[in-house]
């Protein structure tokens, strides 16, 4: 079809693939940032690192992506959406394929290695959104924003979602039963408690399966010293000698000499997937590799400190997938999109004039390229710094859901790895519906009751409601799938304020929407930064996740009140004079 013909059809639909694409693009980009928050269980074993250390790790990436908001944003600014956010989606998909390679080296740890990957990481994915909403902002009509927001943000949930679940299914089938499940030398993780807990004689208080696997280690080293040496020796002073001896012990008389599984003993023990299959099978039926399997993988659950998981060897895998991935859809973005409507070779001017019709007459083109950032508005606007804050506390409450929820599971409820990924999924899925509805919702409430309470309703009593539902886990003690249920209104709420977050940073940021999204964004992921290492710190050893509830509660309780303050209808700079922006 010639342009001639074009321009006399109807409007064209481009505008709805560079949504789509621009989704697509999303759903990427938090796919690849919190693989990472499930598989860190695995992690920390193979690098050794520390609870702490696990808890930086998460830190460093939003420290970065916080700090790298407001450049990022006005290089989509200066130089357009096309080549940015190529360059952005081909960055950060070669720094998830390269997380993949971080190991222990003799001249850089691999704890330092992993910092200096997700800085990079955190820089590479900073651009994403600010330019996502300044490319919707060229693209979509005014009356449509909080729509296609909704759907662009809605990816990056989606994304979210898949994360656990994908990353727990593609680590167990990096692993098969192929793959040796005797231990080496380094999946004897904790010696000295292993022997304690072996010997310890107040089984009669533990579970019955792990009151039977105790006693079959114990005859495993009944005719040995072993064990009475080990518990003798400090806890980090067991010898390497001591250590292979055990190993050998286990590898030949647990994992290899017999069945651990007893049916009546291991009634509603929280075992893993490919267990359950197995022990499912009678003892006859199994190969000597699933029996080997099954018998690693129950002594990894009544023992977690001290055995290394034999699905810590597939998160590598994970991390090469999902950097391979991010090629491809970096191309598909680059052959769809344009920087503007009007340089589309597609696009017909009937839909050029569709997508400027509801523009304001006096609001400034938003085709333009501009040369600075317009800090000293984004200083002097109050509703800016409520939406930071708002953006700053929501990010405390809601940042426990993609990193520390997994281990929550695991740690209170022992819940199986991928059980576990589902648990920790079902959240972000609810929270579909939540970032599905705040589009509508805003755009209709802008109708209602115009653009101030609009924009601002919905993205303070979202807030009260998440506090709701922290407050319910502290007060109610709650069930796995209860607490479950309680995730997902949380996630509900924080993606239904979603869409007016963005809406309103379109409404007040004319041609410089990438810039000013960018400006809540640092102050939003300054929260984020924080919030992995307070609350692990928080829970400490003792555990104590009602004291990380009540801390998010707290957060989300601000948040709402910040937001309440929120007035969209006054511009980050008059709308009238765009080349006053200082």
């Amino acid at each position: 079809m010639t342009k001639e013909e074009l321009n006399s059809a109807q409007p064209t639909n481009v505008r709805f693939a560079v949504v789509a694409v621009s989704t697509l693009m999303s759903v990427l980009l938090y796919l690849d940032r919190f693989c990472t928050s499930f598989a860190e269980i695995f992690i920390k074993e193979d690098l050794g690192l520390s609870d702490t250390q696990i808890g930086y790790m998460m830190s460093a990436f939003f420290f970065s992506y916080a700090l790298a908001q407001v450049p990022s944003g006005w290089f989509s600014d200066r130089f357009g959406v096309r080549p940015m956010l190529t360059i952005y989606i081909l960055a950060w998909s070669a720094l998830t394929a390269l997380t993949g390679f971080v190991q222990e080296l003799s001249w850089l740890s691999g704890f330092a290695m992993l910092i200096i990957v997700r800085l990079g990481f955190g820089i590479a994915q900073a651009g994403a959104y600010p330019t996502g909403a300044a490319l919707l902002s060229k693209w979509v009509p005014m009356g449509s924003r909080g729509k296609a927001s909704s759907c662009v943000a809605l990816g990056g949930r989606i994304g979210g979602a898949l994360a656990p679940v994908l990353t727990a299914y593609c680590i167990v089938a990096f692993v098969p039963p192929a793959v040796d499940s005797r231990l080496e030398g380094s999946d004897l993780l904790d010696a000295h408690s292993l022997a304690e807990q072996i010997q310890d004689s107040n089984t009669a208080a533990t579970s019955a399966w792990v009151a039977h696997t105790d006693g079959q280690l114990t005859q495993a080293f009944a005719n040995s010293s072993i064990l009475g040496e080990i518990a003798n020796s400090t806890s980090g002073g067991v010898s390497n000698s001591l250590r292979q001896q055990a190993v050998a012990v286990i590898n030949e008389k647990v994992i290899s000499g017999g069945d651990l599984y007893d049916r009546e003993a291991f009634v509603g023990a929280p075992l893993d997937d490919e267990a359950k299959r197995i022990a499912a099978r009678p003892p006859n039926e199994r190969s000597e590799i699933q029996q080997r399997r099954l018998n690693r993988l129950i002594i990894e659950k009544v023992y977690p400190v001290s055995i290394r998981k034999i699905y810590g060897k597939g998160w590598r895998s994970v991390m090469f997938t999902y950097g391979a991935a991010g090629i491809i859809v970096a191309a598909l973005f680059w052959f769809i999109l344009r920087n503007r409507p009007q340089d589309h070779p597609r696009v017909n001017d009937a839909e050029v004039a569709l997508i400027e019709a509801d523009r304001p007459p006096d609001a400034p083109s938003a085709h333009g390229k501009v040369d600075h950032i317009p800090i000293l508005n984004l200083l002097t606007s109050t509703s800016m710094w409520l939406v930071c804050v708002s953006q700053f506390c929501t990010n405390i409450g809601w940042v426990f859901i993609v990193t520390w929820l997994p281990r929550y599971l695991d740690s209170v409820h022992q819940v199986p790895v991928q059980t576990r990924g589902w648990m920790a999924s079902i959240p972000l899925f609810v929270g579909w519906g939540g970032m599905v509805a705040g589009g509508f919702v805003t755009d209709r409430l802008i109708r209602v009751v115009g653009l101030r309470w609009g924009r601002s309703l919905p993205m303070a009593l979202s807030r009260f409601t998440a506090m709701a539902a922290y407050l319910y886990c502290v007060f109610l003690e709650p069930s796995a799938w209860m607490a479950v249920a309680a995730f997902g209104l949380v996630a509900f709420s924080t993606d239904l304020g979603t869409a007016p977050v963005w809406a309103f940073k379109q409404d007040v940021g004319g041609r410089y929407v990438g810039s000013i999204l960018g400006w809540g964004n640092m102050w939003g992921n300054l929260g984020a930064t924080l919030t992995p290492t307070l609350l692990i710190w928080i829970v400490g050893d003792t555990k104590n996740w009602d004291a990380a509830f009540l801390t998010c509660a707290g957060a989300f309780l601000l948040a709402g009140v910040a937001s309440l303050g929120v007035d969209a209808t006054k511009p980050i700079a008059p709308p009238d004079e765009p080349e006053g922006l200082k």
